[in-house]
Parts: C-alpha cells; structure tokens; sequence
C-alpha cells in the first residue's frame, strides 16, 4: 500500500463514525477492528512462520478472563487488570509454544486444536472462578484521560488506536531482518538450519509474539462486549480466525483486516437478510478458494498487474 492509499484509508477510518450517522455501524466498525487485531496476530503464525493453529481464541479467552476476574473478584484497576493479563497470557502462549512446537504440520495443528479445548473445558467446567456457562459481567469500560468509552464514537477511535499500534508494531516486525527470517523458516527451514540459524527459537518467538498480540485482542473484546464466556473460547471462534486470514490473504499486512471485515460483515448485516448466513460464508470461503488463489489480497494484486501490463 503507497503513501496516498494509506492516508485515504485513514482518513475514511477516522470519518467512519460521521459517514455512518449511528452508533450501530460505529459498533460493528469496532468489532471489525477487534477482529482484525486477532487475524493480524493469528497471521504472524500462519501466513509469516507456515503454522495453522486452530487454537488461536484461547488467547483470546486468556486475556479477557484473568482480566475479568482480576476487575471483578479483586478490584483491581482497569489498567492493572489488563497489564497482568497481556503478560500472563503472554508467559502461557510461551509455554504452551515449547510443546506445540515440538511437532509440526497436521500434528501441530492437532496439538494447537487440543490446547484450545482444554481452555474452553476449563473455562466451562471451572464455575467458581470462570462463572461456568454463565461467564463473568458486571464489567465496565476504562476511562482513560477521562474519556467515557461507553459512547460509541469514543471507543471506537480508541479501538481504532491500538488497531494502528498493532498494525505498526506487526509490519515493523515482518520487515525486519528477524522477519525475513521467520519467512525464511517457512520457505527453506532446513537451509536456515545450515545457514546457522536457530528455526526453533525463531518459530518460538514468532508463537509467543502471536500471544501477545492476541492477548491485547482479548482485552478489546472484553472492554466492547462487557462479559466473556466460555464461548468466546471455542473451536468455531478459532476457525473463524483462521477463515478471516486465508480469505484476506495469508502472509500479507492487510489480508487479515480485509478478511475480518468480510467475516464481521456476513456475521453482523448478512444474518439480518440471510438465515443460514454460515452457508453464505461457506459459498463465499469456496468461491475465493476456487478462484482467488491466496486470499482477497493477492486477486487484487494480480488485476492490477495485469491492468499495469495492458497498458
């Protein structure tokens, strides 16, 4: 993306909530940037290190139950709460990548699949401090600098805050010389071991910097939805991370933002129009599997060079 696109984007980011005209679509803008913040991590993992994890809304779940229970049960402070929550699941995805990583492929896959059910059992099972089936509410949103986050507007430039950090702290990673070399990992892992490089630690790094990223995710579902659940957790919530980055485009800075977009639209406006809307997302994932090879980004990429070559 060039410097004039780029400041297009921003520009339509920053005047969304005036074009909308109300706070529904200024919602759904939020989830989108949620969403997209999970996909950006998930990424990392997938499209930059060539490791599908199917257990990715564990962090997300993490994340927003220690800061939940830290908030409700403790009384600790917004920021306190979110802190330790970030660094927990941050140590937990570290720990959990010196297992998963012992393995990879269809192995590794199945390793991650397991981690998240576990998470999700202990969530559900854990009643007395995950609230069970129940969850945890009685949240509230920070006010940071004194600036209710409860109206619409505000959260969602907040949110569209972190989504910016996240995005810039990500692309400063994947264009660094350690980027190339978690690229390097995926393509040629055994020439990067005869080269001298560690690819286990890298692939390690690359894990945990995925938790990290997801952790902060996870405190902004918790601020936007108030409650937290042993759904949020699931299988299908893993899933449809892993849907949103192959459809953006796997191993690209904006596939997965415009992958969530697609996901959160069929999810939030479709649903209104379309009972089955998961048929719809189905047709929609085969059809840019069929015949967008690569994912939303690279069919773009692929038009405008042709544009380019006709000329």
């Amino acid at each position: 993306m060039n410097r004039i696109t780029s400041v297009i984007a921003l520009a339509l980011l920053l005047a969304l909530p005036l074009l909308t005209g109300g706070t529904y679509y200024t919602n759904l803008a939020s989830q989108i940037l949620i969403a997209a913040i999970f996909a950006m991590s998930l990424n990392l993992l997938v499209g930059y290190a060539g490791l599908t994890s199917l257990g990715h809304a564990g962090y997300l779940g993490l994340a927003a139950y220690i800061s939940s229970w830290l908030m409700v049960k403790l009384g600790w402070s917004h920021a306190s709460s979110a802190a330790m929550a970030i660094v927990g699941t941050t140590v937990i995805a570290g720990i959990f990548g010196l297992i998963a990583l012992r393995a990879t492929g269809i192995s590794f896959l199945m390793i991650t699949l397991a981690f998240g059910q576990i998470l999700w059992g202990l969530a559900y099972r854990w009643a007395s401090v995950t609230g069970g089936d129940n969850g945890i509410s009685g949240l509230t949103r920070p006010s940071p600098f004194g600036l209710d986050l409860g109206e619409a507007n505000i959260f969602y430039y907040c949110t569209l805050f972190v989504f910016l950090l996240v995005l810039l702290a990500i692309t400063i990673l994947v264009r660094s010389p350690f980027g190339a070399t978690i690229r390097g990992t995926k393509d040629q892992p055994r020439r990067m071991n005869a080269l001298g490089f560690n690819v286990w630690l890298i692939r390690w790094i690359t894990f945990t910097a995925c938790g990290f990223f997801g952790s902060i995710g996870g405190i902004m579902y918790v601020y936007y939805h108030q409650f937290i659940s042993p759904h949020s957790l699931s299988l299908a919530n893993s899933a449809e991370m892993l849907l949103m980055v192959i459809a953006g485009g796997a191993g690209t800075l904006l596939g997965p933002v415009i992958g969530a977009a697609l996901v959160m639209l069929l999810k939030n406006v479709a649903s209104q129009y379309v009972d089955h809307w998961v048929t719809l997302l189905g047709l929609v994932f085969i059809f840019i599997v069929m015949f967008i090879p690569g994912g939303i980004v690279a069919g773009f990429d692929r038009i405008k060079s042709a544009l380019t070559s006709a000329k």
